[in-house]
This record gives C-alpha cells, structure tokens and sequence, in this order.
C-alpha cells in the first residue's frame, strides 16, 4: 500500500489517479435526449460481484437486493429449490436450501469509507449543525448548474485545463454566505487561499491528507469515492467527455470537477485544524487509517455479499430456466406466402403488439431491428439550426436528414419551434406553477381546470414540425447520389433479412411515447432513436425503399423488390398502442389497416392485467389509455422498459408461438444467410450492448434508487433546460429512473435480473466475435450479462462463460 515515490513523478501519477478516477463514472445523457446508460459501463473490465463489493465499501451502494427481497421472492415461491441448487453450484457452494435461507438472517457490515465532510458530520459536536455533506453537495450542484446554463457568462476564461475550476473558485471567493450559514468563523478565508489551478489541488490535498508514502492507486479509490458523492454532476460531465472525444475533442471538466470536491474536503480539514484541533486529531488518525484499511473493508463485504450473490442467480435461473425450455419447446410454422411484412424495434413494448398482430391471421410476418432501422443519420428540422441524432448514443451520425418540397413556410416553423422552446422553458422554471397563475391570473387557472378535466394531446415542439414531404439525406452538406443511396439501403435490407420474398405492404414501426408534464420522456422513447421517436427514421427508410431509380440501383446488386411492393411507414405508440400510418393515402381501406386497429385492441385489453385494473368495452380502454397519455398529473404513464430480462436473437419462428410477457427484446437472424458473420457481429457489439445499457440501467436504479436513480418524480425540477432534475429545490443531479417507473406503491415491477442473451448462431463464430472485442469479451465473462447459444443441431443450450461453453438445456426425448 504504502511506497516511496519521488517528487520527480509525484505530480504525473497523480495525474494519473485522478484521470483514473474519473474514467470510473459512466456518462449521463441530456433530459432530451435521454438513453439508458449501463451506470458501471467503464467498469465492465471488472467482474461484477468485485465492483459490487468496491461500491459497498467506498460508498455503501447497493448492487445488490437487499436479504430480505430475497426471502420474499422464495415465500412466494419465485425462486424455486431447482433455481437455489443450480445457483449455489455456479458458485461451487454445497450448502443447503436450509443454510442458505439462515445466511440471508446475518448483518451486513457497516463499515465502509468515509470522507472528511461526512466524519464530521457524524461526530457529535457536529450534531446540530448544518451536514458539510449537505452543504458541500448542494453548492456543488448549484454552481454545475450555473456554469451548464449559462455557458456565455461561465466558460470564458480560454483555459481548458481550468476553466470549470477557476470559475467555481471565482463564485465561491466571493461567497460569504458559507460561512455565515455554517456558522464557522475563518472559513472563507481558506477559499482565498486555495491554488489557482486544478493539479496544484490535488497535489497539495495529497499531501495534507493522504498518510505519506500512499499509493497512486489508493488516492484514485479515495477520489472515486468523493465522485460517488456528487455521482449526478459526475456522470454528466463524464457526457460532456464522451461527446468531445465523438469529435476528437479533449475535456477536462470530470478532473476538474473533482478537483472541486477535493478542495472542499481540504477547506473543511485545514478548517478543523485551526478551529477544533482536539477534533482534528481524531479526524486525522481515523480518516488516514482508513488507507491502510481499504482491502480488509473490501474483503469484509465480499465475504458478506457471497451468500447474497448465490440469491441473486437463483433469482436469476427462475427466469432463465422456464424460457430455456420454451425456447427449446418452440413449434415450427409451416412457410406461407405473407400477406403482410411489419418491421418493429426489438424493444420489449413491441413483442406483445407484434403477438397480437400475428394473431390476426396467419400470413402476417413480423421481425425484430434495432428502432433506429439501421440509419446514422442526424435530423435538422426546417427553419432551423438545430440538429438532433436518430441513432444510439455508442454511435455518431454520419449523415444528416433535412426536408424538404415541405408545405410549411420557413417563417412558421420558425416560429412554432421559438414558442414550444418559450413556453417549454418558463413551464420548467422553478416554482412555475406558482408563478405563471400569478403572472397571468384567471387566464391560467382557468388552462389548468381546462387541461385536468380536457387533457389535450402533449405535444413535442421538433416533432412536431415533422412533415410527410420528401426528404434529402447529406453528408459533409452534399446530396447522397442514388448508388450512396442504394448502397446505404442495401446494407440495411441485408442486416434486416429482407432481400426476397417480399410482401406487398411492409410497414416499417417505429416506437415513440406519449406523456404529459414529464421531463423525463425521452427515456419512454426510442434509446435506438437517440432518446427521441423512430418517426423521422422509418419516414426516410421508406422514402428510399419506394424510390424508383434506388429501386434500380438495388436491383443491380441483386436485390429486386417487386413493382407492387410498398413500404409504410409507421408509428406504434407504446403508451396507447395505438399504431399511425404515415403518408397522404388513405390506408383505411385496407385489410392490413383493420388488422392494425384488432391489434392495438387486443394489446390494450392484455396490458390491463399489468396496470391492475378492469375495463369493460373497447372503446372504454382506449379513453382510459388516452387519458394516462394526456393527464399531467400521470406519474406512471406506462411502464416503459420495466422487467425486460432477455435479448433472443433468432428467426421469429423460435418465439412465435411463446407469450414472452413483453419481457424480451427479439432481434431476427438467419446465421444461414450471414456470409462471414458480419450481420452477427454487429448485433453482438451495437444492439446487445445497447440491451445491456437498459438492462443494467432498470437494474440499478432498482438497487440503489437513491445513487443510480431519480427518487421521487414528484419532487423533481428540470435542471439547466435539459440537463437532468433535482429532487426538490437541491442535492445532486438525479440520473436513472424514478421510483414511479420500477414501483407501482406495492410492488416493484422490475426484478433486477441480469441480461440473458440467446443466440441462434454457431458457437465457433459467436467465440470468435468475443475474442475479437475486447468490451464484449469483459460483459460476458465478467457476467455482466449472460450468453447462450440456441443449437439447432442437437436441440440444446449452451452458455458461455470464461472462454467455455458447457450446455445448459436440452429438449427433452
């Protein structure tokens, strides 16, 4: 632990330790733009049961249920002795049902490191005072607030390396009130004296607190711990990093914002030294010994977390092992000539619409793409000069989508954009409830009667200026040619599986939500879009399909749509399950049309039993569907992306017959017409990380709410426009779900289960896909999400763990 290392290297592996540090915090994207982020994705090199134990003891975070979840979950019979057994092999553990129900009875520790701020929070002359946690957090969060909103006043100093720094310690050398409000004489003197720059603070805090000779790597795991502290404002500046380094950019917020939080633990130790030296002398042997404790506190919790863990994986296996055998049970369909083809997102909202839509008949084919149908592009909406991505947030767009022949004048669009943008500010303002029924009197409080009792259709300012004209694809502001065209298209058709025997209709479905008064609608909508609808990308991708001489073009490299083949594209709202259908036709007529609308009616009477209450006639779902969409005072909307647990990757006709419960994100692949495996590796390194990104993101915020996720959302005010939402007036940003999307007031309606992914494909080139990515290769052996391959071949499952695959499942003789 502790070394000699010289001066001459000091201030470099420092450097390194901090940028270390930092590296830890998975990004956080904007309130608009909204996409689930896997809350330990820069962790992933790691196994999860070891970053698990390093949460609890440098910040007490819960990767884990807490026992008594567990012990539910067996009363109710969830998790069955089968699960228990097969779980407590995995981890080479013989101990009996018996046993291991008596260890979920033993405390957890308590112990785990503490920071300067929260030691003296929890001494006792300190215990009517105000927290320095609290307050260091809250001033903190306000000035990140500040300097994001306001970005032409804060960030101009022309210095990269400190600009965050130097504007913080402008606002707080300036600010008395810390003082005053602390009631601690002296202290803002040692805000004027801290250094001017970001790397002589963690020098100098290095020295005054760290025990000497303490390692690089143990500073790193005390700075880490002080990100924990103000995780939010870390994970968005871990964004701001990962855009810039989109456009090979450098960014030095995240160091720069630690180094904040290292200079307020410093303040407030120099502070005990001057002001309370009998405190200070036990702040000093107590908070240095924690040092040279780190790994014993490590080792206590992974040796409490071991048992817990068996509980997990059981938890796991009693979801795992029923849909191995329906998968292996699974009925071939006859081929048929389809008289339908309906593209949708692998989402899991779209498996129960799509079930209900092939119970419409027979002939109807549906499959599973990634929502964003395979375009990088970006969407700038006319009349202005904002540019939104459809596409996930691992990739950049390459090419960008402009209307145009539109029937809306410039100067409108203009406009409505300008008074969406307005309205939409002063409604997240704080207090502005209050203070817009004061502003506008009678007039305000009559609009708010008006839309309790008649909710109106919420509205998206940029989708709404969305038009069904023609539209132009660019890259680098020149036109794509029609071979760029086709050439895009062909790609797509070829990941898509669609390159024959294509139907007359093909509706390409996109997914959006529909939600008032809730900042965090984004994370309703499509991840694959970008956190926005799938709208513009289905509108595109259907342009180009029907375009005649891209038609030409493909034909050439030997895929021929037929002259009486059209694409439609639409949009299936996961809120209503209502389905519309873009274009100036008249699709009413139509027998597929009357088969969307059975399908959305059947949709919504089988979601009734998850939303716990009882409709009588059709046309009273739909009302009651609407009226959750258009209600602003609807906290749970819809359920979103809660209990997803599975990613199938295989021909439709292995789930085509299984109620997955809308708990499975379904990807179609035929490996058979895959030439060198390429379609498979891009599935295994873009959409199942993107899985894995929801997944673990539904899973933390479940575990530890109030770290990885956003609390109460009745509380909750927008921060900065679009940044994120405070939980009240303060604290730090809030990131992940709230409680209201994972708990319905009784029950929590996601069980945090790690991904299972299954795979029809050979096992040879699945391992050599995971050998080729290093990422990949750590989410599957680190078990951050779990591997199967589907074996046609001899009816079987196999998982693959550690460079092994060993069978699982077979189909019974």
């Amino acid at each position: 632990m502790f070394q000699e290392i010289s001066q001459d290297t000091l201030a470099e592996q420092l450097q390194q330790a901090v940028k270390q540090a930092c590296q830890r915090i998975a990004p956080s994207w904007p309130l608009d733009k909204a996409i689930a982020v896997n809350p330990w994705w820069q962790l992933r090199h790691q196994p999860m049961v070891d970053v698990a134990t390093n949460m609890a003891a440098l910040g007490r975070i819960n990767c884990l249920m807490p026992p008594a979840y567990y012990q539910g979950l067996w009363q109710q019979q969830t998790i069955q002795p089968e699960h228990l057994t097969a779980a407590a092999a995995e981890f080479g553990s013989d101990a009996g049902h018996a046993e291991l129900l008596a260890q979920l009875d033993i405390s957890q520790p308590n112990d785990h490191w503490i920071n300067v701020s929260d030691w003296l929070d929890a001494h006792p002359e300190n215990r009517h005072k105000i927290a320095w946690h609290d307050e260091i957090t809250h001033q903190i969060s306000q000035f990140c607030a500040l300097y994001c909103q306001y970005p032409q006043w804060m960030q101009n100093t022309g210095d990269a390396d400190n600009d965050f720094y130097s504007n913080w310690l402008a606002v707080i050398r300036q600010d008395r009130g810390v003082e005053i409000l602390t009631a601690e004489t002296h202290l803002h003197r040692l805000f004027l004296a801290l250094p001017e720059t970001a790397d002589q603070v963690f020098e100098n805090a290095y020295a005054a607190l760290c025990p000497a000779g303490t390692s690089p790597e143990l500073f790193a795991d005390y700075c880490y711990a002080l990100l924990l502290d103000i995780h939010g404002w870390a994970s968005w500046t871990a964004y701001l990093t990962w855009q810039a380094n989109f456009n090979a950019q450098s960014n030095a917020i995240p160091e720069q914002l630690l180094a904040v939080r290292l200079a307020w633990d410093w303040v407030v130790w120099q502070h005990t030294k001057a002001e309370h030296p009998e405190t200070y002398e036990l702040l000093k042997e107590q908070f240095c010994k924690q040092f040279s404790h780190l790994e014993t506190l490590r080792n206590q919790w992974r040796q409490a977390q071991q048992h817990v863990w068996i509980w997990q994986r059981a938890l796991e296996l009693s979801f795992q092992m029923p849909l191995q055998q329906k998968l292996l049970n699974y009925n071939d369909n006859e081929k048929v000539t389809p008289k339908l083809q309906a593209f949708f997102c692998i989402d899991v909202r779209s498996e129960p619409f799509r079930r209900a839509l092939e119970a419409q008949d027979f002939a109807i084919q549906t499959f599973g793409f990634a929502g964003f149908f395979g375009l990088p592009i970006d969407y700038a909406p006319i009349g202005s000069g904002f540019v939104r991505p459809q596409l996930p947030g691992l990739l950049n767009a390459s090419i960008r989508a402009v209307p145009i022949n539109t029937n809306t004048p410039i100067g409108n669009a203009v406009n409505k954009i300008k008074g969406q943008v307005f309205w939409q500010k002063v409604g997240d303002a704080s207090a502005s409830s209050l203070g817009l029924v004061e502003a506008k009197g009678l007039w305000k409080a009559f609009d708010l009667l008006k839309n309790s009792l008649f909710p109106p259709p919420p509205l998206h300012g940029i989708n709404q200026i969305s038009h069904d004209g023609d539209w132009q694809l660019r890259r680098h502001d020149s036109p794509l040619s029609v071979a760029e065209q086709a050439e895009l298209v062909a790609g797509i058709l070829g990941a898509m599986g669609l390159t024959e025997s294509f139907a007359e209709t093909v509706l390409l479905a996109g997914h959006g939500s529909c939600s008032a008064n809730n900042p965090q609608a984004a994370g309703l909508d499509c991840g694959a879009c970008g956190g926005q609808t799938g709208e513009i990308n289905v509108k595109v991708l259907a342009q180009l399909l029907n375009d005649v001489s891209v038609r030409e073009a493909l034909s050439q490299q030997g895929i021929d749509i037929p002259q009486q083949t059209r694409f439609i594209a639409c949009l299936h709202n996961t809120t209503t399950d209502a389905i519309t259908c873009f274009g100036q036709a008249d699709y009413s007529q139509h027998e597929w049309h009357d088969w969307l609308v059975k399908a959305s009616q059947l949709a919504r009477e089988n979601r009734l039993a998850s939303l716990r209450t009882g409709m009588e006639t059709e046309m009273t779902q739909e009302k009651f569907y609407l009226q959750k969409s258009h209600n602003w005072g609807q906290v749970r909307p819809e359920w979103g992306l809660a209990n997803n647990a599975a990613f199938i990757v295989a021909p439709r006709t292995r789930t085509r017959n299984i109620d997955l419960e809308g708990r499975s994100f379904l990807h179609d692949y035929q490996w058979q017409t895959d030439k060198d495996f390429k379609i498979l590796e891009l599935i295994m390194t873009a959409p199942m990380v993107v899985t894995n990104w929801i997944n673990l993101q539904y899973y933390a915020s479940v575990t530890d709410n109030l770290k990885y996720g956003s609390g109460n959302k009745l509380l909750h005010n927008v921060v900065g426009g679009n940044i994120g939402v405070f939980e009240g007036n303060g604290g730090d940003l809030r990131i992940g779900l709230s409680l209201q999307s994972l708990h319905d007031g009784k029950d929590w309606r996601h069980q945090p289960i790690r991904l299972g992914v299954y795979i029809a494909a050979p096992r040879e080139a699945m391992a050599n896909i995971i050998e080729k990515h290093a990422a990949i290769a750590d989410l599957i052996n680190n078990q951050w999400l779990f591997l199967f391959q589907l074996d046609d071949s001899n009816q079987s499952i196999w998982q693959f763990a550690q460079g092994q695959w060993r069978m699982t499942a077979k189909k019974a003789a």
